[in-house]
């Protein structure tokens, strides 16, 4: 019962964020991790979004990018990680819900499928998926851009 609620305040703040950046069209930067494992990507679904992404967030002010993406893959899935064991594989500006929004994303390669946590919370689920089923899925437009130049079916 409690994380119900706990989903239908993210979402409310989530809409909230939305017409702030509808009024505001703000610039916003974040860091996402891709952790692939046997060709698969593991995606999440936030209970405030429509659209799967990867784990990440937004940096906070004077952090390391790379250090964001630790920290947020750590605090959405459970999987932690130094900072150094991420290699950055993309960097890209989309305008998204009404922001200009940046992003990087790192890419983890493990060996053994990660023990994956999610708080039922601000992430609802979490599941591998090969580059082809992730881009038949509703995606984030960041996410889109990079899987298709990973598989090679978009531009450089």
């Amino acid at each position: 019962m409690i994380n119900a609620l706990i989903r239908a305040v993210y979402r409310v703040a989530h809409r909230g964020l939305r017409l702030l950046w509808f009024l505001r069209r703000p610039e916003t930067t974040g860091a996402l991790v891709a952790v692939w494992h046997r060709g698969r990507v593991l995606l999440v679904k936030n209970s405030y979004r429509r659209q799967l992404t990867l784990p990440g967030g937004y940096v906070k002010a004077r952090e390391d990018r790379r250090a964001t993406a630790a920290r947020e893959l750590h605090e959405e899935v459970g999987i932690r990680v130094p900072p150094k064991r991420l290699v950055h594989a993309y960097h890209g500006t989309h305008f998204f819900e009404y922001r200009k929004d940046t992003l990087d994303i790192y890419e983890l390669e493990v060996d053994e499928a990660p023990r994956v946590q999610v708080d039922d919370r601000e992430v609802v689920r979490a599941e591998f998926h090969t580059p082809e089923e992730a881009l038949n899925l509703t995606v984030v437009p960041h996410l889109e851009e990079y899987l298709s130049r990973r598989s090679g079916q978009g531009a450089s």
